[in-house]
């Protein structure tokens, strides 16, 4: 019954078109005909004397003093790893890097239609990222930049070793790696990039270099015909592999790549940026990807971006730089993170998005950060100094600001489903630390209790009622019964109030519940949140507050009204009061503390995922996971309270 209920509600609520288009692809799959339509590439076609250089290399002198000393050594550090065969995955710690499989290959539409098992044996874990990752060829820009700057050749016989292993051991449209058109586009992109980087390499003969643009060929020949599949998922799958198409087109002057791709970009962008410069994924991490997408095509394009085009992207670069915290460079893990850094051209960790930030601002909003070390993706890019600069704690956003803390809450009204079911959630952020925070993603593709559960509203900090989250979660990244909320500022008379935002949303409609959240930033950098239950029909209900806070030695002290919890952050205790506002009894008041997925304080039984947060894809670090339960017939306001110690307290 719920398997049916899932259908009719996808049909109504994703539309016909996009579920058309996946069954479309998938009976073109069982019928074989993507075994037809893709044949073996035909290198007779390839006119060597019509291979163009795309890119405008920086000067070796500039890059240096871009990166500083401590970045030309976290960079050979890195390049260093690679040649001696680990890299880091998902920008975690160093693991091994592998390209091969020890078994026989079959035709790449047998992995996808199950025909024949994945071979995960040789990965950590049996999930298909772990599997397409290191092919995604993202390494390959790290010993890129370590060759350009060192002129050391020991960087670019590393990439050739690598490439020449994975073309042997993966001939075109054999096994895993060319079953996904994304991976192939995400992949044919580094290849591009690395065929200029490395050419003047002593070691880079014309025999490698002409296996080298067969292979970009045959990845480009292997996108077009299941474009279908990307049209129907309508995310950054469709921004990918039409940017890979019109890349391709440009690299082999092939005009009918170069206007597929160009055709099916521009309405990707135009379509999946909303209004507000939000991406269509609802994910910080996937708006990067689409954004670095558009800068690496913006670097190389012979096409004028659409006006249409170019607004939507000036658009997204704004909601990117708004989200940009000043102290740290990161933003809030908002959304799906896979762990994507498709344009590593940075020694910046892979959570510091001031290098895409920058581009983006340069590129699109005729502006920019001043400069640092993370000016290096514009160096490669071919992107100008701005004349103007801004720094991201002065940029113009409607997002909460004190004199040492931010706030976003969430309160989007979307066209599409959301990556997350996350409405009203607080994320606050004090010099530099995420206090209140997203738990991110951790893994997709695991067995249960990690079978992605982080998308669910209980480790969000905000409210559910009676254990609901505030959509229908339909699969396992889908989510229906979309339920938007609203937010505006509020203007008040009240000196010592910097701001005050006020949102609803009724995702709790069918219980008959509205939950409104106000926030306010004081002066004296204390934030209040006050979540409002409204009844429109009377009931009994068990409301759960939860807040997600950075880990540290703590204390808490539970009352007749509330609790309140102190963290140690290493600039001092950080303070958290609750208060539900009426006296209630024991039985209907339940506290609990939870870090790693264990119980802590107060009573309840955790589940594994809470008291966690992913920082990156399959990376989980603890957290302490704060809930405060009320079970009443009333309605009932919760009053959260923030408190930083001052700045000379803190040191």
């Amino acid at each position: 019954m719920f398997l049916f209920s899932v259908l009719v509600k996808s049909l109504f609520q994703l539309g016909l078109e996009p579920l058309a288009l996946n069954a479309l692809y998938k009976f073109g799959l069982w019928t074989g005909h993507y075994r037809r339509a893709i044949p073996e590439p035909r290198y007779s076609n390839i006119e060597l004397s019509n291979i163009v250089h795309l890119f405008s290399l920086p000067s070796r002198r500039e890059l240096l003093e871009t990166m500083s000393k401590d970045g030309q050594a976290a960079l050979l550090k890195e390049a260093d790893e690679i040649v001696g065969g680990k890299f880091r995955m998902f920008g975690g710690e160093p693991v091994a890097l592998q390209l091969t499989f020890n078994q026989p290959l079959h035709h790449w539409a047998d992995y996808e239609t199950r025909k024949v098992p994945i071979p995960y044996s040789q990965f950590p874990i049996p999930d298909i990222k772990f599997v397409w990752e290191p092919a995604r060829f993202g390494w390959a820009f790290t010993l890129g930049r370590a060759y350009y700057v060192t002129q050391n050749e020991k960087y670019a016989e590393a990439f050739w070793k690598y490439f020449e292993s994975f073309g042997e051991s993966n001939p075109p449209y054999l096994g895993p790696h060319w079953m996904n058109g994304q991976e192939v586009a995400l992949r044919m992109m580094s290849l591009v990039w690395a065929a200029q980087v490395f050419e003047t390499a002593s070691v880079t003969n014309p025999e490698r270099r002409g296996q080298l643009i067969q292979s970009i060929y045959a990845h480009a020949n292997r996108i077009p015909p299941t474009l279908i599949y990307a049209c129907s998922q309508n995310n950054n799958h469709l921004i990918t592999e039409s940017a890979a198409m019109y890349i391709a087109g440009l690299f082999f002057n092939e005009s009918k790549w170069r206007a597929l791709g160009w055709r099916w970009l521009n309405r990707a962008l135009q379509n999946q940026i909303s209004d507000y410069g939000e991406y269509i994924q609802h994910s910080a991490n996937y708006h990067r990807v689409m954004l670095q997408t558009a800068l690496f095509v913006h670097a190389i394009k012979k096409d004028d971006w659409p006006r249409a085009t170019s607004q939507a992207l000036t658009r997204a670069a704004h909601w990117l730089f708004s989200m940009l915290d000043p102290a740290s460079g990161r933003t809030p893990n908002l959304g799906a993170n896979d762990g994507a850094l498709i344009l590593p051209l940075s020694s910046t960790p892979f959570d510091d998005f001031r290098p895409t930030v920058q581009a983006a601002a340069r590129a699109f909003l005729q502006t920019g950060l001043p400069a640092g070390v993370w000016d290096e993706l514009s160096l490669w890019l071919g992107l100008p100094v701005s004349e103007r600069t801004s720094d991201s704690d002065a940029y113009l956003s409607d997002h909460l600001r004190a004199a040492n803390s931010w706030a976003y809450l969430r309160a989007s009204r979307f066209k599409s489903r959301l990556s997350q079911m996350d409405q009203l959630h607080l994320d606050l952020w004090w010099r530099g630390l995420n206090i209140a925070q997203d738990a991110g993603t951790y893994l997709y593709n695991a067995g249960a209790p990690w079978d992605n559960p982080l998308v669910s509203t209980r480790v969000h900090n905000t409210l559910t009622v009676d254990g609901r989250d505030q959509m229908t979660r339909g699969g396992r990244f889908m989510t229906l019964d979309w339920s938007p909320a609203h937010s505006k500022n509020v203007l008040d008379a009240d000196e010592r109030i910097l701001g005050r935002v006020l949102a609803y949303h009724k995702g709790y409609q069918r219980l008959g519940i509205r939950h409104e959240r106000e926030v306010t930033a004081f002066v004296d950098e204390r934030w209040q949140i006050k979540d409002k239950l409204l009844f429109t029909q009377p009931a009994a209900h068990v409301f759960r507050l939860h807040w997600l806070l950075i880990d540290g030695e703590w204390g808490i002290e539970n009352g007749e009204q509330g609790v309140g919890i102190r963290v140690k952050s290493k600039y001092g205790w950080i303070a958290l009061n609750i208060e539900s506002g009426i006296r209630i009894s024991k039985s209907e008041y339940r506290v609990s503390l939870i870090r790693a997925g264990e119980l802590i304080y107060g009573t309840g039984q955790p589940l594994p995922f809470e008291g966690w947060v992913s920082p990156t894809y399959s990376v989980k670090v603890p957290a302490l996971s704060l809930a405060v339960e009320v079970t009443s017939s009333k309605m009932i306001t919760f009053t959260s309270e923030f408190i930083f110690p001052t700045i000379d307290n803190g040191r």
